[in-house]
């Protein structure tokens, strides 16, 4: 998750390029997306200002030179959801005695206070996996996981999956799997984005256009501003069932592209990095969830590109009423504010997000994310 601050006109237009064509470095200035060519001063972050103080994590500070050659692409693997082990009354996740639990909304978004993820034993993460697909995301309060030696963090998330690591984006010294949104005190783009944009909302999941994108994904706080930067959460699978009967059947069984040749481009453009080749993946525009059996819509004006075997003038009207219908079903959405000690766990199949980039010019907004991959995308027949 990132804070949708690039005008990738590319991704916009929804042009359906399958070719990796790295363009001429130009002086285009920074394209903020997943610290695409981002720089910043870390002497700065390490000392701060009269009105800032210094970075409170600086062993998460971002770099770009965590390796010297060029990952290879990434393979295929089997992936298991522990979720399917778990005990659905959830006696080691949230104890009765100790777990305040708070839905956020009907359908979407829980805070639970009183629980250290850290100490779950491998009982209370199998119960995690299961409930936060059920609810989409879940937010954790008061916890230690920042404060962590780094190492110990990517171990607990690691049970969830293979590590992604992400193509283009600055991670802390060492640990390639961790991708840091980071926009430092020296950071004054945001009203100068806004002079060609009227808003900075970019629904997505991430990283779709793997062939396994993620499944539970967590993401926590490290220093934010005093008010703003919230993250959106939108419930797919609910997006899915306000759909007419009849139109739901006629989604299933349609394929998308998804591509990652956009971000790269645009990393290379800005002075930034490219970890490996970019790739498209085609996957269903239905998902269905492995654990729960849901469907879900399963596209994102980020990275869909077009419908396989639609015309342009067909699958852009599509797309778009799609993701109108996920901007637009404010019923299906919850806000998550960022407060020290957070970690909001999500499910990247059954919800989109959106970061909020609303807040004053010059606060430090840091947030590391660890990104367990899933499954394949996979469809089961339509079912009434």
């Amino acid at each position: 998750m990132a804070p949708a601050v690039t005008d990738d006109h590319a991704v916009q237009a929804g042009l359906r390029s399958t070719t990796f064509v790295v363009p001429l470095k130009t002086d285009t200035g920074h394209n903020k997306e997943n610290l695409i060519g981002y720089k910043y001063e870390k002497e700065a972050e390490l000392q701060g200002t009269e009105k800032i103080t210094p970075a409170s994590f600086p062993n998460y500070l971002p770099v770009w030179d965590n390796e010297t050659e060029r990952y290879p692409p990434l393979t295929l693997f089997e992936h298991y959801d522990h979720g399917k082990d778990a005990d659905p009354s959830f006696p080691d996740l949230l104890p009765k005695s100790v777990a305040q639990v708070d839905d956020i909304t009907p359908f979407i978004g829980t805070e639970v206070q009183g629980v250290q993820l850290s100490k779950l034993s491998q009982a209370g993460k199998d119960q995690l996996a299961l409930f936060v697909a059920q609810r989409r995301v879940v937010v954790f309060r008061d916890q230690d996981f920042a404060s962590l030696p780094i190492q110990e963090a990517v171990d607990f998330t690691g049970y969830f999956g293979r590590h992604h690591v992400h193509q283009t984006s600055g991670a802390p010294k060492g640990f390639p799997e961790v991708h840091l949104v980071f926009r430092g005190i020296d950071d004054h783009t945001g009203a100068k984005f806004l002079e060609q944009r009227t808003n900075t909302i970019t629904w997505h999941s991430d990283v779709t256009f793997e062939k396994q994108p993620p499944g539970t994904t967590f993401l926590y706080v490290l220093d934010g501003p005093s008010t703003g930067g919230d993250t959106l959460f939108g419930d797919m699978v609910q997006a899915y069932k306000r759909l007419s009967v009849e139109f739901r059947k006629r989604l299933h069984g349609l394929r998308a592209v998804h591509s990652g040749i956009e971000q790269v481009n645009a990393s290379l453009n800005g002075g930034g990095i490219a970890r490996r080749d970019p790739v498209t993946s085609v996957h269903p525009v239905v998902r269905t969830h492995p654990v729960t059996g849901e469907k879900a819509l399963y596209v994102n004006p980020q990275f869909t590109r077009y419908i396989v075997g639609y015309k342009k003038e067909e699958s852009d009207h599509l797309l778009k009423f799609l993701f109108d219908h996920i901007a637009l079903s404010q019923d299906l959405q919850t806000r998550i504010r960022w407060k020290p000690g957070t970690v909001v766990v999500w499910d990247n199949r059954l919800a989109c997000h959106s970061a909020v980039f609303d807040w004053e010019d010059g606060q430090r907004r840091h947030i590391a994310r660890l990104t367990p991959q899933a499954e394949q995308p996979y469809e089961t027949p339509f079912e009434n």
